[in-house]
């Protein structure tokens, strides 16, 4: 758990320290005093970096740099610091530590929740293949570098299909061969995370809604199938390369897949009222927390932007049934529809 954080020149921030609670800790304050903001600072101190900007961006207007330290439970201290150069230098120092990439194994594990997902069943499939990406990053060892090193490869190649001189079937060989390959690493990850999700989404979505009558299926999408991906996905570029050249990016891979959920044998996206989309999205969060907490070394912190207004009482109480197996950071614009759900259990953080 984090007990504290100073940021210096972060974002609306020029220095500033906070003290947390190892519960529920609820920061209050109208629009634009910064509640997002503190979320990030506890976001780049776990993972080391924004979910919403590049590094620089992060550096408060008219500062040369940014500094957080934070101290856990355990009585370490992380630091992370960025210097606004034309490289926008970074650098970690964790237990007396100095990194230039925040390693895999002292990051630490977090549940973000903010009002962007809840359009993730209607939104685009980036969207949902993010939530995936995200997870696996977090819970399946090394899946992050395949992530990284699939990203690189399909933008090599679609730098060649974008050349004025179309590139040669020889040219575009070695890329095909590599994305086939990182793909299909990618694809059976994906595949199996759906499978967890349907061993316990179904029983979520019931203890939220309170209704047992609906079947909660999440069916993964591929081009092809998993326990032959690699092969056919090298096929599929090969037989589609001249219509790759035309458009100009890669048409196939993981890359452009998706998830679709169902009531049944019916599409939500068709057959959901805003509850029941609403208290999905929770179950698959709630989902993610323990899903999550399951595989990694430590429990993940848990952040909620500006959510709780967005659910109804019911769907707010059957959360906060979980929240407090977490350290949890909730923003709200209003106090009075947050802390009597915690009673007295909560600390209060007041910005603005």
């Amino acid at each position: 758990m984090i007990s504290d954080i100073r940021l210096q020149h972060f974002r609306s921030y020029e220095d500033v320290t906070f003290e947390f609670g190892s519960g529920v800790n609820i920061v209050v304050g109208p629009n634009g005093s910064g509640k997002t903001n503190l979320l990030e600072a506890l976001l780049v101190i776990a993972r080391g970096s924004s979910y919403r900007v590049a590094d620089a961006e992060l550096v408060r207007h008219g500062a040369e740099w940014l500094r957080l330290d934070a101290h856990t439970t355990d009585e370490s201290l992380r630091t992370v610091k960025i210097v606004v150069n034309p490289a926008s230098e970074k650098t970690f120092e964790i237990g007396g530590h100095n990194y230039k990439r925040l390693p895999e194994r002292q990051q630490l594990p977090v549940v973000l929740f903010e009002p962007n997902h809840l359009q993730l069943l209607h939104g685009s499939p980036e969207q949902r293949r993010s939530y995936l990406d995200e997870i696996l990053e977090q819970t399946s060892p090394g899946f992050k570098g395949f992530r990284r090193n699939y990203k690189r490869v399909l933008a090599q190649r679609n730098s060649l299909l974008k050349r004025t001189k179309a590139p040669s079937e020889h040219e575009l060989f070695p890329w095909d061969l590599r994305l086939s390959e990182l793909g299909a690493v990618i694809a059976r990850e994906r595949a199996e995370l759906v499978g967890a999700v349907n061993e316990q989404l179904d029983e979520l979505y019931g203890e939220l809604s309170k209704d047992k009558s609906k079947k909660v299926v999440v069916q993964y999408q591929p081009y092809f199938p998993v326990d032959n991906y690699s092969s056919a996905l090298l096929q599929a570029l090969s037989a589609h390369r001249t219509l790759d050249v035309a458009r100009g990016f890669t048409g196939r891979g993981p890359h452009r897949e998706d998830f679709a959920m169902f009531f049944g044998d019916n599409p939500v996206s068709l057959v959901a009222s805003r509850g029941e989309t609403r208290t999905l999205i929770l179950a698959l969060k709630v989902f993610e927390l323990e899903y999550v907490r399951g595989r990694a070394s430590t429990t993940p912190l848990l952040l909620l932007d500006d959510v709780f207004s967005e659910l109804d009482g019911s769907r707010r109480q059957a959360l906060t049934t979980y929240l407090n197996r977490y350290q949890t950071f909730l923003t709200t614009t209003d106090a009075d529809v947050v802390i009597h759900h915690f009673m007295d259990k909560a600390t209060i953080l007041p910005l603005g």
